[in-house]
């Protein structure tokens, strides 16, 4: 997959095209309900695009946010940034650019990038770092297996 021409760093110094063969993509597409009234994407929208980026990454790579769960692990949001690039508008697709930057069995940092579909620029960069807790959100280690599967190259 070819880096995006207009991609720049961030605070976490990766954008998912700099993650080499560990990154996902998926496609997108602007909803009426995302839009204000001129019709741009709004946006706290993309965050909510960051988060359907990251639950389709743990999907494929076998693990959904329902097993962690299930095995009584929660990933909380410590933080969460995105750098706005230029905007999106009602019904445009877009594909979701997803890397994991980072992981630990306490915590976990995700890059992000949102380009447009047919020309390849550059929307949006963002990252978020979740925490591993339990139900009473006390920090805990993730088990050896749910890492491992996160971790694992296409």
């Amino acid at each position: 997959m070819k880096k995006s021409r207009n991609s720049v760093n961030f605070s976490y110094k990766a954008t998912p095209t700099q993650g080499k063969n560990n990154f996902i993509e998926c496609e997108g597409r602007v909803r009426y309900s995302e839009v204000d009234k001129m019709g741009v994407a709004h946006n706290k929208i993309y965050f909510e695009w960051f988060e359907i980026g990251r639950t389709e990454y743990c999907r494929r790579k076998n693990i959904t946010y329902k097993n962690i769960e299930e095995e009584g692990f929660y990933l909380v949001v410590a933080e969460a940034f995105c750098r706005y690039k230029r905007p999106l508008r009602y019904d445009e697709t877009f594909l979701i650019r997803v890397l994991l930057k980072e992981i630990t069995p306490k915590k976990m940092i995700f890059a992000y990038e949102l380009v447009t579909k047919k020309e390849q620029k550059l929307i949006a960069i963002g990252h978020t770092v979740h925490v591993a807790t339990n139900a009473k959100a006390e920090v805990r280690s993730l088990p050896q297996e749910i890492l491992d599967k996160l971790k694992k190259p296409d």
